[in-house]
């Protein structure tokens, strides 16, 4: 700390880290692949309206996008979305790279030719006048076949649920792209969701995820394994592992042609590998399965190999051509490392990063991942597994201030109800150049991750760091039901939801305060989508916190059930709060809406007006309920905004209005003055 820091109140430091800042650094690159020796992968442009730009880096170094704006590589598939992206090196070829990608804007799959001159992208698929049309993602090419094999979603009528899911192969020449019916479908389309085929190395067999309401991948999946006829059909699956309550989340082939894949079987998700050939169905397994003994546990540990499956093509493991598998893995935090199956030691990476994507490729003997630290926002790192040496070589993180402003988390634990262990980062306030008065405790925000089957990782945020620059504390909670810490831990929400995760926020801001960290007057709660049900919640059952910031929450389980969201968390709530035919009543008595009456202390309520998971109406029911009840609250909706904020503009102004909210409340005299936030009664 600098000797002649100044003694000032919490709240009032003066940083360098503006909500402008903030904003530009939002978001971090996203499904990184190989494109012959060319690292590829999908960045966001907060400054561009939020689009999602596909960068590659030449050999030489530099750095460019493939597309220009506004092009939009992003696939709504399952609305989170999914690999939105496939090219093809095309070796030898004078017009370079073939890419198949998703566009944001329609939803349809175009082909490019990036490095020919006058080109423009083509579409490969129809646009569809039903519902939300359809939407493609999880793509792979098979150019011997002239077709980009990937889920199909198709909208069959007006409602979120209209909707079906199969593996589908599109044509390259541009058939499909007025005619619907050139799009072939592989699956038989009985299972609600699936996953994109991984094609083994011999073309003999295709591998797949699959599940079914009212599960989620998280909670249940099944890997499914089929031969593909000489007319590129599938013949029918068998399942080769996964069930009811084991979540297989991943599945390649290595080069042998056996098939590895992520289960949770134990408890953790760990990579096994199994042989198709050698695991015919026998009298001892149910018909259309394989016994559970084909698969071979290559490096069973407590600790996670995998992770939830939000997004279709996420990638926690990649075979290398030496029989070498690259994992990411760990327990909390997470690690890239080199996995030798047969002797299950895993060698990490050297490097500064704690936090690793689930988004891996290789490409001969290099390996290309993103990963962040406290210190630094993600980036795409690549490792040479020749050398071992790991190197930045694309989205580098540039320290945009001086890194004395950035916090200093601490990874602490927590005992909740009955003893129950509770992780969470703290991030107290830090400042280089202040201190505050010796007889003044710190406000604290506690942080509520969405999903909530996610977790809070541990990361240099620049949203986090416009706060704790300032003087007020940050604790990010991975409540019970977070990923990272095993089955049990997650499975902690089940039927919960709404109980534990708001026990364990306030566990931990309540042994902040008890401990003579947090100003117990002075505590706030804010969280997005899941983590806005959890702060909603909060202030309707609990006195913990003085005011709350609410974005794009759940608020209301009867409407969402009732069609009022999307297809993939529909069903949802069967699962984090109990069927609903045995337990309707749990339905409306965990309702933050339909108790609003409890609601009295301050909150400001963000909503995106497009979003069509945690729809407006979710926040109207809400202030309908609020009117007249005296309680301070604003409202601010975002055109053109849907789940999660993308723009530049809409971040500066939620991170504005958010201090806003804590500076009234709190008594805080912000330096550099912050836009007045209106509350209203």
């Amino acid at each position: 700390m600098n000797d002649m820091a100044q003694t000032k109140p919490y709240g009032s430091w003066l940083s360098p880290i503006d909500a402008a800042l903030a904003a530009a650094h939002d978001g971090s690159p996203a499904f990184v692949g190989f494109v012959g020796d060319e690292a590829w992968w999908t960045e966001p442009r907060p400054t561009e309206g939020g689009r999602r730009a596909l960068v590659r880096r030449r050999p030489d170094g530099r750095e460019e996008p493939v597309l220009p704006a506004p092009w939009d590589v992003r696939s709504r598939v399952i609305e989170y979305g999914g690999l939105p992206w496939a090219a093809d090196a095309r070796t030898g070829d004078s017009r370079g790279p073939l890419l198949v990608f998703a566009d944001h804007a329609d939803q349809r799959l175009y082909a490019y030719e990036p490095d020919v001159p006058g080109t423009e992208p083509r579409p490969l698929t129809p646009l569809s006048a039903v519902g939300g049309g359809l939407r493609f993602a999880d793509l792979r090419l098979c150019r011997d076949r002239g077709e980009v094999w990937c889920v199909l979603e198709e909208f069959t009528g007006p409602e979120p649920t209209d909707v079906r899911r199969v593996v589908a192969a599109v044509p390259l020449d541009g058939s499909a792209a007025e005619d619907r019916s050139a799009v072939r479908e592989l699956s038989d389309g009985r299972h609600r969701f699936v996953t994109g085929p991984r094609l083994a190395p011999d073309g003999a067999r295709a591998a797949w995820i699959a599940w079914d309401h009212p599960r989620m991948p998280w909670d249940g999946t099944e890997l499914l394994v089929a031969d593909v006829r000489a007319d590129g059909t599938f013949d029918t699956p068998l399942v080769l592992a996964g069930g009811p309550e084991e979540s297989v989340v991943q599945a390649e082939w290595d080069r042998q042609g056996r098939l590895l894949f992520v289960s949770d079987r134990t408890g953790w998700w760990n990579l096994y590998r199994t042989a198709p050939e050698d695991a015919a169905p026998d009298d001892a397994a149910p018909e259309g399965t394989a016994p559970d003994s084909a698969a071979l546990a290559l490096c069973p540990r407590e600790e996670e190999f995998g992770g939830p499956l939000w997004q279709l093509g996420l990638s926690w493991f990649a075979p290398l051509d030496s029989g070498l598998i690259a994992v990411v893995h760990g327990t909390g935090a997470t690690a890239l490392g080199i996995l030798d199956p047969e002797t299950g030691e895993v060698v990490d990476a050297a490097g500064p990063w704690s936090e690793w994507s689930a988004s891996l490729a290789v490409h001969g003997t290099r390996v290309a991942g993103i990963a962040a630290s406290p210190r630094s926002a993600y980036e795409v790192v690549e490792l040479d597994t020749r050398t071992g040496r790991a190197r930045v070589i694309g989205a580098a993180h540039d320290d945009p201030v001086d890194p004395t402003y950035y916090p200093e988390p601490q990874i602490r634990t927590f005992l909740g109800p009955e003893g129950r262990e509770i992780h969470a980062h703290i991030y107290p306030p830090h400042h280089p150049g202040h201190l505050a008065p010796d007889d003044e405790l710190p406000p604290y925000v506690v942080w509520a991750h969405g999903g909530p089957t996610s977790r809070a990782p541990l990361v240099l945020d620049l949203a986090i760091a416009y706060f704790t620059s300032r003087g007020i504390g940050v604790a990010e909670v991975n409540y019970g039901g977070s990923t990272g810490y095993g089955r049990a831990y997650r499975n902690r929400l089940r039927e919960q939801w709404g109980a534990v995760d708001v026990d364990d926020c306030a566990a931990v801001a309540l042994a902040l305060a008890d401990e003579g960290t947090a100003d117990r007057a002075r505590l706030a709660i804010r969280g997005g989508s899941a983590g806005g049900w959890t702060t909603a919640a909060s202030l309707a059952t609990t006195d913990v916190y003085a005011c709350g910031t609410i974005l794009y929450p759940v608020l209301d389980l009867e409407s969402w059930r009732d069609g009022e969201t999307h297809d993939f968390e529909s069903q949802y709530p069967e699962t984090l709060i109990g069927p609903y035919a045995e337990v309707p009543g749990r339905y409306e008595e965990r309702s933050p809406a339909r108790h609003a009456d409890r609601i009295t202390a301050p909150f400001l309520l963000l909503q995106g007006l497009d979003d069509v998971i945690c729809p407006p109406a979710q926040c109207e029911l809400l202030l309908e309920r609020m009117e007249r009840r005296g309680v301070p609250h604003a409202y601010i909706a975002f055109e053109g905004e849907g789940h999660g904020f993308r723009r530049a503009e809409t971040v500066v102004r939620v991170l504005e209005a958010e201090l806003s909210l804590y500076a009234q409340v709190f008594h805080l005299d912000p330096a550099g003055g912050t836009p007045t936030l209106e509350l209203a009664k």
